[in-house]
Parts: structure tokens; C-alpha cells; sequence
């Protein structure tokens, strides 16, 4: 295949080809445009021009993301199971706890996301799935996925979702018994005031439950340690676990009473953005008026809310005046200067291109004079969640740190920012572990590729960014 010529491509870019995939789903269907309507009220409620560049799209591609994170609404597990059921010989109920010779079969580290029913943010499933064959019949072992995937792609909460693909599994295959282990990642609710100027905020809420049918529906019966024993690789034990007062609590950091305080502080959520992410769920195939969804538009709205552009630029400009002797007085040679690396500065933000968290870290590598103090890591962390908190994309963002750390420092900067984007998973693509890096480089380290292969050699290989 030739190479597209310019006109050509951009043709192909306005109509969303990528990569010879036509991009067309869900696209004009009445549900997709009620959501494309909702969200532009949220944009508009933020305080954005949604037909400025990098929002005109955002209400289409938000839609496309909610429905493709909830098409498990319109499928069937039985559509599923049916026709993957196999007759195996030896798989009678008469000869043991495993129902015969098959004995116990486990697939493990199944990677999911889902969206928080109490929320709308997307969270993270490891998921581990184990039954007992018997009635003569095996289930093909991708069904097992398939199944688990139906009723992530659905607004969840983490005991739930185990109870449901323990309970479709063990309707649909008639097994001995069905066992689900999730491990769940929830990214944290970031309180605004002392997160500002805290690097040591803790950035994910974690959650390990289970469930159980016919032998293991007791949870202290021995196949348990059978299962369990399978997973002794992956940090599980039978005490990890939450209890069955786990579906009544809140695991849902925008309900925990540490932000009770920060919450009711907050002037009340603007109703019409309200009344658009009720529509939302309504076009989703949700029933707004389940008990578990009557508090979710505003915990929502709260969240987008702390990305609107506040009063955030004052607070910063006030806290760097009072540190602005760290910038050199007059020429400084730089034979007498060192490299300074301020590394694994956490930050969280809001993708502008699909309404989706992305977080990670940010390392600040500068010039300064042998012998004097570096900067505050301190103020370099506010800068960093400054930028972060607001609707961003990860390349604006590296540059906007490296512009005013240099505004800072007199001009001799390097930002690398590392980050994974829940749009790279949620919303169909599932490319689970990937990340973004990018890098912006002003004075001497524009010009000097020792100094910047210096400073990326101080990074560490592997950098903590993921959720579990």
C-alpha cells in the first residue's frame, strides 16, 4: 500500500479512520447524541468553550467511551456459555469434591475495568476465576473472560460484580462450584486545600473480595486453600479478604467520611450539570433512581469540578513570590553548576479528549550553582499539581512545568512526565500497562544531549505509575 498523500490524510483524520479502523460505533445513535448534548452542558458548566481546539470532539468522544465502558447491558451470558459447553468423560457427580477426575480449573490475572457506580470514574479489576467441573461438561476457557467482561462493562461495585460472574458462571456451566477473586483499584478522590502541597498523598484505594457457589460457597471449606494456593504468587490470603459487610460499606473514595468534611464545604453541585449526568445514565440504560446511583451525578460533578480553573492561579503565584530568591542573580558559569534531579513528583489529571483521569509522575532535572540549596521539592510538587488540575493532555502539561519551573530558575530546565491514561484502557482499546512519556528540554539542555542524557540516565528504569 502506497503512502496517503497530505490531502488524503487528512481526509482520513476528519472522518476518525485510524489505521484502517473505521471508528463509526455508536456514532448518530439517538442514546450518543443525548449524551453528546449532556456533556457539553458539563463542559459549559466548567467554564469551557466547547468549540474551542481539543474540546470540539470531546462530547462525541465521551459518549462513544461511556457506551463501549457499558455495552454489557445489552449482552447475554447465555449467548456466551451456550454452544462452549464440552462433554468430558469422568465428569459425573458421583467421585469426589471435584466432581470427578477434572478436577479444579483456574484462570488467573484477568485484566478488566469498570465504572464506579458511585462515581463514574473507571476503576481497575485483576480477576481470578476457578469452578469444579461436573454433569460431564467443561466450558471453553475464554468464556470464562467473555463472561467476567459482560458484567464489567456495566456501572459496578466491587462485590456485586464478584456475585455476578459467580452467579452466571454457575447457572450457565452447572458446575460443583464457582469461585471469583477481584483485586480492585479505585484512583483516590485527591482533597484540593492540602493535596496542593502534599507530595505524600496516597493515590489509590485497593480492594480484594471474593465470591463463592456450591462447594465454595462456604469460604472456610478446603477447596478454598486449593484455590487460594494457586494464587500464592499474587499477594492473596484468606485474611485479606473484606467480609460480607463489604457490599453496605463505601469503598468508593467520593463517599469515605474523609472527604465528608471537604465535601460539604463545597457549594452545592450546579443542578443542570446534575440534570445532564442523570441524563447520562438514563441514555446509558441505567435507572437513575436505583438507590446505589440517587448520589452519583453529584459525586461526579464534584470530581470534574475540582479541574475547573479556580482560583488555583493566585494560590500558586503567592506561594512562588514567596520563594523567588531561588532564581540566579547574574551569569553563572556553568562549569561551577551541577545537575539537580527532583524525581517521581505525583500528579493526577482530567484528559481534555475524553473526560477520563490520567495520572503518574513528573522528574524536574535544572542547573544549579555547587554548593547552594536546591529548590523546595515542595514548591516544584505544587507547580506539578497546579498543571494537573485541570482539563489537560500529557504534552501541554509537560510543557506548561517546564515554563515555569524555568521562569523560576533562570532557563536551564528538563521535565519528563510519565503517565497512564484510563482512555488507553476503559473505552475498548484494553492496552492495560502501557504509558505515555514525554519530555520538554529549555536552555542548556536544549543544546547539550550530555546534560539531558544525564538527567534521563538519573530516572529510575522503572517507575511506580500503575494502580496495583
Amino acid at each position: 500500500m502506497g503512502a496517503l498523500d497530505e490531502g488524503q490524510f487528512d481526509l482520513e483524520l476528519k472522518n476518525e479512520v485510524k489505521l484502517g479502523r473505521v471508528e463509526l460505533r455508536f456514532e448518530g445513535e439517538p442514546e450518543t447524541i443525548a449524551i453528546e448534548e449532556s456533556v457539553k452542558v458539563l463542559l459549559q458548566g466548567l467554564g469551557e468553550d466547547v468549540n474551542r481546539e481539543g474540546l470540539r470532539k470531546t462530547p462525541l468522544r465521551v459518549a462513544k467511551a461511556f457506551r463501549e465502558a457499558t455495552k454489557g447491558y445489552k449482552q447475554k451470558v447465555k449467548d456466551i456459555v451456550q454452544g462452549a459447553l464440552f462433554p468430558e468423560v469422568g465428569l459425573d457427580n458421583a467421585v469426589g469434591h471435584a466432581g470427578g477426575s477434572g478436577g479444579l480449573v483456574i484462570v488467573r490475572d484477568l485484566d478488566l475495568f469498570s465504572y464506579c457506580e458511585s462515581c463514574l470514574l473507571p476503576f481497575h479489576v485483576k480477576c481470578h476465576v476457578g469452578y469444579v467441573p461436573s454433569g460431564l461438561r467443561v466450558v471453553g476457557l475464554s468464556k470464562l473472560s467473555r463472561v467476567a467482561d459482560v458484567f464489567a462493562k456495566r456501572l459496578q461495585h466491587p462485590q456485586r460484580l464478584a456475585d455476578e460472574v459467580c452467579l452466571a458462571l454457575h447457572n450457565g456451566i452447572r458446575p460443583a462450584g464457582v469461585a471469583v477473586i477481584l483485586q480492585c483499584s479505585h484512583i483516590h478522590f485527591p482533597i484540593m486545600e492540602p493535596f496542593f502541597f502534599d507530595s505524600n498523598h496516597q493515590g489509590w484505594v485497593k480492594a480484594l473480595i471474593r465470591s463463592g457457589s456450591g462447594v465454595f460457597e462456604n469460604e472456610n471449606a478446603d477447596i478454598w486453600v486449593d484455590f487460594l494456593s494457586l494464587l500464592k504468587l499474587r499477594d492473596i490470603s484468606a485474611d485479606k479478604f473484606y467480609d460480607k459487610n463489604f457490599r453496605e460499606l463505601h469503598w468508593c473514595p467520593s463517599c469515605v467520611s474523609s472527604n465528608a468534611k471537604i465535601s460539604s464545604e463545597l457549594e452545592p453541585p450546579n443542578t443542570v450539570m446534575v440534570a445532564a449526568v442523570t441524563s447520562i445514565l438514563r441514555s446509558l440504560g441505567e435507572d437513575p433512581q436505583r438507590i446505589e446511583l440517587l448520589g452519583t451525578p453529584s459525586r461526579f460533578i464534584k470530581w470534574l469540578i475540582k479541574f475547573q480553573t479556580m482560583n488555583l492561579d493566585m494560590k500558586l503565584n503567592g506561594f512562588i513570590c514567596g520563594h523567588s530568591d531561588h532564581k540566579p542573580k547574574g551569569e553563572v558559569c556553568h562549569f561551577r553548576e551541577q545537575i539537580h534531579s527532583e524525581l517521581n513528583l505525583a500528579f493526577w489529571s482530567q484528559c481534555e479528549h475524553h473526560l477520563l483521569p490520567f495520572y503518574g509522575v513528573v522528574h524536574i532535572g535544572y542547573f544549579h550553582t555547587e554548593g547552594s540549596n536546591p529548590i523546595a521539592k515542595s514548591l516544584l510538587q505544587s507547580v506539578v499539581h497546579f498543571y494537573g488540575f485541570k482539563l489537560q493532555v500529557q504534552e501541554r502539561l509537560t510543557r506548561q512545568i517546564a515554563e515555569t519551573v524555568s521562569s523560576l530558575l533562570g532557563g536551564d530546565v528538563m521535565v519528563v512526565v510519565e503517565a497512564s491514561h484510563t482512555c488507553m484502557i476503559s473505552r475498548g482499546i484494553e492496552k492495560l500497562g502501557s504509558s505515555t512519556a514525554t519530555f520538554a528540554v529549555l536552555g542548556q539542555f536544549s543544546t547539550d544531549p550530555t546534560a539531558r542524557a544525564m538527567f534521563l540516565q538519573s530516572i529510575p528504569n522503572i517507575t511506580a505509575i500503575g494502580s496495583s
